[in-house]
């Protein structure tokens, strides 16, 4: 009989949710359209509101990555290593809204 209180750890759902995390970050810099605009529709004619849904969205991607940390998922290889860098300083600074897509002239990401 093994350790009750060892539990199993499903890799791919945590890689999963970190990916749609990261989608949904990246889509809320964009200022497309996400979930959480569904939440408060109302919300959308404010300008604060693009600020505060960048600000969840930040929030969700490290709340998920630091549990991938915690159990020793192998996390980083979803990001560059400068978005690793960004993580890993936890903070969402001017740098990270600008250059998370490093390449500002890059439209890798306006296809998502």
């Amino acid at each position: 009989m093994g350790d009750q209180n060892q539990s199993v750890v499903d890799v791919n759902f945590f890689i999963s949710k970190l990916s749609d995390a990261k989608v949904v970050f990246e889509r809320a810099l964009d200022c497309k359209h996400t979930e959480f605009d569904d939440l408060y529709p109302y919300m959308l004619e404010h300008p604060q509101f693009f600020w505060y849904k960048r600000y969840v969205a930040w929030s969700q991607l490290l709340t998920i990555a630091g549990l991938c940390e915690e159990l020793s998922i192998p996390w980083k290889d979803q990001f560059s290593p400068q978005q690793v860098a960004y993580l890993e300083q936890r903070v969402m600074s001017a740098k990270v809204l600008d250059f998370w897509f490093e390449k500002n002239d890059s439209r890798e990401h306006a296809q998502r």
